[in-house]
């Protein structure tokens, strides 16, 4: 087995790398001067089950790029499987077309990365599952649920928690939480009146005097939690905090999450925080090498993976 680290998260293969006991190929990646990408693997890779770890998060179009072209280097180095590890899968929000002429740009990745040499996708928290229909290679879609479960039950062991969703889209993943910690749920009926911006309408649930938890796959300008957030405190919630899978954390969702009411974001590393995100005083990262490094095992032991989530 080998892996190798494209540069969206250079901390995350390393944590990876150490789970396993495994070191990270060596590889250059560099730009030329007109940021054209060149990549050469430094080891030999005939025969061997390779695992090409990166986020594509932003600069979205570069990762991208830099994964499609490693593969190709992978694969023209005689690789027996390459398997593209995405923690966090870029354009998973154009998962449909969202009005006339408009592109269906998942679905677009997905047949890049498998012309690139993909022979098959390990991701965390796919913004909707029927995108793993739109792959023709085998799609492990593993979740944070079993890591945010863990972490609830050690900070707040005692305490009367709700699981609450953001919206009725994320409602799946919001009951498969409140499964997990044996809570009950309620669900925010939302309106977003245009991209990035959202509007609470309705608590539907009793949220009284529970600390309400708020679960999302990503949070990106913030509008969404800290809306909720302000909803569920006008109706009795003791405490409110937010775990979310991607911390995308764009302008101005740190300035937003500071002045909010949330008392926490818990975020995992599933892409790299930037300096001012690690200054937040509200946000948290948890660790997703563990479970990428099991899941990552079990595929190069044709064992079960769901096993992790059941």
């Amino acid at each position: 087995m080998k892996l190798i680290a494209c540069n969206s998260n250079i901390p995350l293969a390393t944590g990876i790398s150490k789970t396993l006991n495994t070191p990270l190929t060596k590889a250059t990646i560099r730009h030329f001067a007109d940021h054209e990408i060149f990549v050469e693997i430094l080891e030999n890779v005939r025969g061997e089950d390779v695992f090409a770890i990166q986020s594509t998060s932003k600069p979205a179009n570069d990762h991208l790029m830099e994964l499609l072209i490693t593969m190709d280097a992978l694969k023209r180095g005689s690789a027996r499987r390459i398997t593209a590890c995405i923690p966090y899968f870029g354009y998973a929000r154009q998962d449909r077309k969202s009005g006339p002429r408009t592109p269906i740009t998942a679905k677009l990745v997905a047949d890049i990365l498998t012309t690139a040499g993909a022979d098959r996708l390990l991701t965390v928290d796919l913004h909707a599952a029927q995108i793993q229909g739109f792959f023709d290679i085998p799609v492990d879609n593993l979740f944070a649920s079993p890591l945010f479960q863990k972490d609830i039950q050690e900070r707040l062991p005692d305490q009367n928690i709700l699981v609450v969703s953001p919206d009725v889209g994320g409602l799946v993943r919001a009951r498969g939480l409140a499964r997990r910690l044996n809570c009950g749920l309620a669900v925010i009926d939302k309106r977003r009146e245009k991209p990035g911006i959202s509007e609470v309408m309705n608590v539907i649930g009793q949220v009284k005097g529970y600390h309400c938890l708020l679960t999302d796959d990503i949070v990106d300008s913030g509008g969404t939690i800290c809306n909720a957030a302000k909803a569920l405190f006008e109706e009795g919630a003791l405490s409110v905090r937010a775990y979310v899978t991607h911390g995308v954390f764009s302008s101005p969702a740190l300035e937003s999450i500071e002045t909010s009411p949330l008392q926490e974001v818990v975020v995992t590393d599933s892409i790299l925080a930037t300096e001012a995100v690690e200054k937040c005083s509200k946000i948290r990262q948890i660790h997703l090498a563990p479970l990428l490094g099991e899941a990552i095992e079990r595929i190069h032991g044709e064992k079960s993976v769901s096993i992790l989530f059941e």
